[in-house]
């Protein structure tokens, strides 16, 4: 166990410092590197953080559903942990999405929120998903949070395919190709660059979401911590 840990805890030391070594650098490619769109200007390098943001939040989503899942089939406090952990960042980067997507907006279509399809429904998701962890916030045990939050999530990723179709299913204002001197799809240096900003965004989602499963299960430690005190008797602790 010892020498299992240390390595866990080597793979999530490299994981980190490749995360440390990709944001400068991707900022400087998309800042430095990447032509500027020729109908929306300079506001339209939003786009490398907002898209990444959204794939994110998409993960974060598909973790906490499939995990609920399993949760509610095997009862295992461990997909509980992932569960609640993808719930977290999936809001963290919904809200990136839905912040980062009225700037880019504004000077684009001359209003910071529209009823457009796509927007509407992204702010649909991030409310069932707030609304998830406020129900777990209320429940009366873990057992109660883990079974009424795994419901919420499962029936709220049936909002994901619902976004991602909404440009397709409904005429809206929402881009759907982008490129640096028209036509259709990405220059292919911007192409690289969203490349390397998704690549950098799902492994800092990877290492965000180990962490926090890892405090996760600390907590659990010291809620039993405190209750075997109560009781006069202290289990070992996890590491």
């Amino acid at each position: 166990m010892p020498a299992r840990r240390g390595i866990l805890d080597l793979a999530q030391t490299i994981l980190f410092v490749i995360v440390l070594v990709l944001v400068p650098l991707c900022l400087y490619v998309v800042f430095a590197v990447v032509p500027t769109e020729s109908r929306m200007g300079v506001v339209q390098r939003i786009f490398y953080f907002h898209v990444p943001s959204a794939i994110c939040a998409f993960l974060g989503v598909g973790v906490c559903a499939g995990a609920s899942a399993l949760y509610l089939w095997k009862r295992d406090r461990r997909f509980d942990l992932l569960a609640h952990a993808g719930a977290e960042l999936a809001v963290v980067f919904c809200s990136i999405v839905l912040i980062s997507g009225p700037i880019w907006a504004r000077p684009v279509w001359g209003v910071w929120w529209t009823g457009e399809a796509r927007l509407t429904s992204t702010l649909v998701l991030w409310l069932i998903f707030v609304g998830y962890l406020v129900l777990r916030g209320s429940a009366d045990n873990p057992d109660q949070a883990a079974r009424w939050g795994a419901v919420v999530a499962i029936v709220g990723a049936l909002d994901v395919p619902i976004i991602y179709k909404s440009v397709a299913w409904w005429r809206g204002l929402h881009p759907r190709v982008l490129k640096a001197t028209g036509g259709q799809g990405l220059d292919p240096t911007m192409e690289r660059a969203l490349m390397l900003c998704m690549l950098t965004f799902v492994l800092l989602f990877t290492y965000l979401i180990i962490q926090r499963c890892r405090l996760g299960r600390l907590q659990d430690d010291v809620q039993a911590l405190v209750h075997a005190a109560r009781r006069g008797s202290l289990p070992a602790a996890r590491t």
